[in-house]
């Protein structure tokens, strides 16, 4: 007789894995809180932000990256669509990640567990570089000639007067969290998944980058650094396996003391119960 085991399906959620729903809830809200407020708390740095902006700028310059502004020539070439732009800026970023959270919860709790995870130290090491790096987005550099589109075209998110702006801290460009998110969104589902179409999240974080760069609210090296940062994170908190199934541990992490069970051997012909004598039982 062989044993199989049995792992989650897309029917069949582990709930025995699924943490305390008022308990995660809490942890959620307080970590965005604190976020929010420690992003507000990084306001005021408005001189050292545009002296940090003009050295990215001119980091990007010598690297030989794109442009920002060609990027933002596509979209300045159509109006329906550069609407579509700050609209996806504006609405996708938090909806999308709070789905994605809720979805595992529900349907992958182990894989829920590692990407709350993933995520909270990504976006505190977002807000660590946010307090020490302020930077202006290249909408702000004079030296870019760049469109604020949100202002311009609308809907936007952010005050007319960054200095002043109590909502939201317009000097934490770096590094993009909107795209760091949407990475880690189509990377956690494309590894609690097992549809062969899975893959396609990943438009989730290339249309994010081409909007957050053609919208010049973030450079190319807001991203660049956010994906090293979840790179990071992503090798401490180990996801589990497509579908669900978390590797297993090599033998030689077994608690000390454990029992070792061999596995069920298949019966042999030696291991076969002995014939009945000719006549018995028929």
């Amino acid at each position: 007789m062989r044993l199989a085991r049995t792992e989650p399906t897309d029917q069949e959620p582990d709930i025995r894995a699924r943490p305390p729903l008022v308990r995660e809830f809490l942890l959620v809200a307080g970590l965005f809180l604190a976020y929010k407020f420690g992003r507000r708390a990084a306001n005021g740095h408005v001189e050292e932000a545009f002296r940090n902006a003009g050295s990215v700028w001119d980091f990007e310059r010598a690297l030989r990256l794109p442009d920002e502004g060609a990027v933002q020539g596509l979209l300045l070439h159509s109006g329906p669509l550069i609407h579509a732009a700050n609209t996806y800026y504006a609405a996708v970023h938090f909806p999308a990640t709070a789905l994605f959270l809720v979805w595992l919860y529900w349907r992958r709790p182990a894989h829920y567990i590692r990407s709350r995870r993933v995520l909270a130290a990504l976006t505190a090491a977002a807000l660590a570089l946010h307090l020490l790096f302020p930077l202006a987005p290249p909408r702000m550099l004079p030296a870019a000639g760049l469109v604020d589109t949100g202002q311009v075209y609308g809907p936007t998110v952010y005050g007319q007067t960054p200095a002043t702006d109590t909502m939201a801290n317009q000097f934490a460009a770096m590094p993009s969290l909107h795209v760091g998110w949407a990475v880690m969104v189509a990377v956690g589902l494309i590894a609690a998944t097992r549809s062969r179409w899975r893959r396609l999240w990943l438009l989730h974080p290339a249309i994010t980058l081409f909007v957050v760069v053609g919208t010049a609210n973030h450079y190319w090296l807001d991203a660049i650094v956010v994906v090293a940062l979840l790179a990071v994170a992503l090798a401490v908190f180990r996801l589990p396996l497509p579908g669900g199934a978390a590797p297993a541990p090599p033998p030689s992490l077994a608690p000390a003391g454990a029992v070792a069970v061999p596995p069920v051997a298949q019966a042999t012909p030696e291991a076969a119960p002995e014939r009945t004598p000719s006549g018995v039982g028929r």
